[in-house]
């Protein structure tokens, strides 16, 4: 048996450092190209008292939204069941059999070419009871644990196990799944700057501090609380926002939201008040279709109050298992709600945290406009038939149609060459939202998502649009002056990580083809996150200081200066841009 487990422990280090043996040239190339396969699962049944159990039930649900179909399997007479083509990502494992209290295990992760192995200990009605009558006895160690050896991280575990079922000295690579998984519970930020310029419905272009905070009432169920100040004495401004998560994942179930955002603009300015709820659901319709629905409200008041409700559906229809045809009917501006099973599904380096979006729900205010003295909130439809194609287990293709029906369309820009009645001025960045009017335009989209990597993904898009843009001369107000005319646009997007310094890197362009006030596919921005022009974000983690994680971060938009339009109107000329040339940074605490 010795000579047997030296034998294996080196033929699989010679494997390992690439050494082999008698192979042929042709053979030794095959084998060094990598093909990603499905994974596997398996696990062992057993009672309290470790033995095993025969033909219990053992039901694997796919998380994903939009999959329904389900893989059953029974245990042997040794308790083991096992199963095979399983496509990477996360499942539900629940097990039942007669006499013994149903068994689930939530957020398994099946990795490609590997095994992920689950232990599992079905309980009955009276084994609390029994279990307080039995005298304390030493704990024994498990029968398996010498099996397990070069052990990494603690939360998702590539080991080597010998396995006494196959041929002697047959070595498996598995992955064994931890019950407990610790994420960070809170975060706290220093930051400086705006996502969003111009607009005074969102966080303001001013030293601020952030947090949020994960509160666990239940099993899955939580409360996600994100909170901003700026304590500025001419125009202090804050928010807070609490997100209700009952399965644990905006993703993966239904969500709740609750904004509050006041701001004062300047010392002697108005005070922008508002409030924003939204409910997002998921109900799957049998095997091949899933509802995603989405219902928002928001109010505000500066002197007068204005108000939008609006609701957004996308159908997914699974064609084949690769192919997927979605119908969406949303609201302008739209947020990400419809669009987050993308980053989940492919598991981006750069996919959103739950502490993370609830930050980001600070900044989900449309943009308030003034328009003849009265205010109103950027607002418009969007319906749209996309149909998507998987690309193994790492990528995804899109081909899409769609039609924009905007209502008030905001432009951003700067300058005094506009009537007081027709705009509101950002007291940092005196930058100002306009209303453009109205717009009707049609569009169309290719767009490819490709994770080459762990650690590299790749985003390409093309896409033509209208967009609002001035003709050759304006005598009258600037809203009679703009047209909308089509506008292609290629973008590409780059996000990695740097393994030595475990840098975050984002780099994204964006070109648009001609002069445009507007955003050219508002939507597949917000979609494939990837906006006008040169964008540049980085996350660079810190030594550790005192306790948590630290890190800095910095976001730039338009980094160029690209796309300003200087327009002469009767009032005075201003500069109209697409999206501002902007800065965002800071230093965080992750806990």
């Amino acid at each position: 048996m010795k000579h047997s487990a030296l034998l294996c422990l080196g033929v699989f280090l010679a494997s390992s450092l690439g050494v082999t043996c008698g192979a042929s040239p042709a053979a030794a190339q095959n084998n060094s190209k990598y093909v990603p396969k499905d994974g596997t699962i398996s696990g062992l049944v057993r009672d309290s008292d470790g033995i095993p159990q025969m033909g219990a039930s053992v039901v694997i649900c796919r998380e994903a939204p939009g999959v329904s179909s389900s893989y059953i399997y029974l245990t042997n007479t040794q308790g083991i069941f096992s199963g095979e083509k399983l496509l990477p990502g996360a499942y539900t494992v629940r097990v039942t059999l007669a006499g013994f209290l149903p068994y689930v295990q939530r957020h398994v992760q099946i990795s490609a070419n590997l095994t992920t192995t689950v232990r599992i200990q079905l309980e009955t009605m009276f084994s609390s009871i029994e279990q307080l009558r039995r005298p304390p006895v030493a704990t024994a160690a498990d029968p398996d644990d010498w099996k397990w050896v070069l052990r990494s991280a603690p939360g998702l575990r590539p080991v080597l196990q010998w396995d006494d079922s196959e041929a002697p000295g047959t070595i498996t690579s598995s992955v064994v799944v931890e019950q407990h998984i610790q994420r960070p519970l809170g975060i706290l930020a220093l930051t400086d700057g705006a996502r969003r310029p111009g607009s005074v419905s969102n966080v303001a272009a001013a030293p601020g501090t952030e947090f949020a905070y994960d509160q666990r009432i239940h099993g899955d169920d939580r409360v996600v609380f994100a909170g901003q100040i700026t304590p500025d004495d001419e125009s202090p401004a804050g928010g807070i926002a609490a997100v209700w998560l009952p399965s644990g994942s905006s993703h993966t179930g239904p969500s709740s939201t609750v904004v509050l955002r006041e701001a004062k603009l300047g010392a002697s300015g108005l005070t922008f008040r508002g409030v924003r709820l939204d409910q997002a659901e998921s109900l799957a319709l049998g095997d091949r279709f899933l509802v995603r629905a989405d219902g928002q409200y928001v109010l505000v008041g500066m002197g007068m109050p204005a108000s939008n409700l609006n609701a957004s559906v996308k159908l997914e229809s699974r064609l084949t298992p690769n192919w997927n045809l979605d119908t969406i009917y949303a609201a302008l501006p739209n947020g990400t709600r419809l669009n987050d099973a993308l980053a989940a599904d492919l598991q981006g380096t750069d996919a959103p945290g739950v502490l993370t979006d609830a930050l980001n729900q600070l900044d989900a205010f449309p943009a308030l406009l003034l328009r003849r003295g009265h205010p109103v909130l950027e607002s418009g439809r969007h319906e749209e038939l996309a149909a998507e194609k998987r690309l193994g287990a790492r990528g995804i293709f899109q081909i899409a149609a769609f039609h924009d029906d905007n209502s008030h369309i905001a432009l951003f820009g700067r300058g005094n060459g506009l009537p007081p009645e027709e705009y509101f001025q950002d007291f940092y960045s005196k930058g100002f939202a306009y209303d453009g009017g109205a717009s009707n335009n049609w569009g169309g989209r290719v767009a490819l998502r490709q994770k080459l990597s762990e650690d590299l993904e790749l985003t390409a898009i093309y896409a033509f649009s209208g967009a609002l843009v001035p003709i050759a001369e304006i005598d009258s107000g600037l809203r009679d002056g703009l047209r909308s005319a089509q506008r292609q646009s290629v973008a590409a997007k780059i996000t990695t990580r740097i393994p030595q310094s475990g840098t975050h890197l984002s780099l994204g362009y964006k070109w648009i083809s001609g002069r445009a006030l507007s955003r050219v596919d508002s939507y597949g921005e917000t979609e494939y996150q990837v906006g006008p022009y040169l964008n540049v974000g980085i996350r660079q983690p810190l030594p550790k200081i005192l306790f948590g994680r630290w890190e800095a971060n910095a976001e730039c938009d338009n980094l160029l200066a690209q796309g300003y339009v200087p327009v002469n109107t009767r009032d005075g000329q201003v500069l109209l841009v697409p999206a501002f040339r902007s800065f965002r940074g800071g230093v965080s605490l992750q806990f």
